[in-house]
């Protein structure tokens, strides 16, 4: 076993339950490596393919939707083909089962699931992607709890709460230190169970990377596999290749991050981030990226599924095929 793979689980266990089988030297061995660098393994260390969902949106598209052409189910396999996330938003009863689902259906595919967990109080400052119900803080704790459950003994990445983060500065200060200790008990529940959390930072256009450092660090990142960039959004990948790498070198520990390629195949920074035409396909899902601080590109946001109701887009999350194939038509590379 490698020494990373040693330090990872050890750095679970709590001091008080630490047992006669840890010596001194593997704890010295694994602060030593702490100090210079992160020591928990990546999602590419459990050597398994991501999932593609039989099931996903545009799956059942090209499967169901009887009014597309022969062409057009070819255009859409470009995202019916490729691993995209699951999201978990509430309601809590509902998310053990949502989870189990999801990480036992890539088992029996032999792979491992990405999912998205949403449902953090205040989601998206009440816009488009708000929640349809009153989430207070012993519900999060819950909901919570039920997503640990439906991973079970499974092994997923886990994109935690997007535009959390960024959006802090809507909330009152009370609201965003509550905010905060949230996201560190989601962070802690999910990375005991043994699962890849990547804390969601935004994107370059929105927050310097010394200031999201520092959400970073306040939200438990370090307990975390890293943090998250780009999700829903058409930064460039080398943009935020940059831009995640000032964050990591601000955190002063060579924290990791994955980037959301769904839609940046041609990418803006125009800050259009609702349905806006002209982009495409970006780079297919790996954990193979050849970049050290680069864990994986992933499709974090289903390309297809709308922001919200603008640029003639139905309401968020729901599918919109014109949209899929305006995205997919337009992949880059093809």
């Amino acid at each position: 076993m490698a020494w990373n793979d040693v330090c990872g689980q050890w750095s679970r266990v709590r001091w008080g339950r630490i047992g006669s089988g840890t010596t001194l030297a593997v704890v010295l061995v694994c602060v030593a490596l702490w100090m210079v660098g992160r020591t928990a393994p990546s999602p590419a260390a459990v050597e398994l393919p991501l999932d593609v969902s039989p099931t996903s949106a545009a799956a059942r598209a090209v499967d169901e939707d009887r009014s597309l052409t022969e062409a057009e189910r070819d255009v859409l396999r470009r995202i019916s083909t490729r691993p995209t996330a699951v999201w978990i938003p509430g309601p809590t009863r509902l998310a053990a089962e949502a989870v189990d689902r999801a990480v036992e259906g890539a088992a029996d595919r032999e792979a491992m699931a990405t999912l998205v967990a949403y449902n953090i109080p205040g989601r998206d400052c009440g816009s488009h992607s708000a929640s349809d119900e009153t989430v207070e803080v012993d519900d999060y704790r819950a909901w919570v709890g039920e997503f640990v459950d439906g991973l079970g003994e499974h092994r997923a990445i886990v994109v935690l709460e997007p535009d959390a983060l960024a959006q802090l500065d809507c909330l009152e200060p009370e609201d965003r230190q509550t905010r905060l200790s949230l996201l560190r008990y989601a962070v802690t529940a999910i990375s005991d169970q043994g699962s890849f959390v990547y804390v969601d930072a935004g994107h370059s256009g929105w927050h310097d990377a010394e200031e999201m450092a520092d959400r970073l660090r306040r939200a438990g990142v370090d307990e975390a596999a890293g943090f998250s960039l780009n999700v829903s959004n058409f930064r460039s990948t080398e943009d935020q290749v940059e831009y995640g790498t000032r964050i990591s070198e601000a955190l002063d520990v060579s924290t990791h991050f994955v980037i959301d390629t769904s839609r940046n195949g041609i990418p803006s920074d125009s800050g259009e981030w609702c349905n806006p035409w002209g982009r495409g396909l970006g780079v297919p899902p790996t954990l193979d990226t050849g970049i050290e601080l680069v864990d994986g590109y992933l499709w974090i946001k289903h390309p297809g599924r709308s922001d919200g109701p603008c640029n003639g887009g139905p309401e968020a999350g729901t599918w919109w095929t014109d949209y899929a194939l305006h995205l997919a038509r337009n992949a880059t590379p093809s």
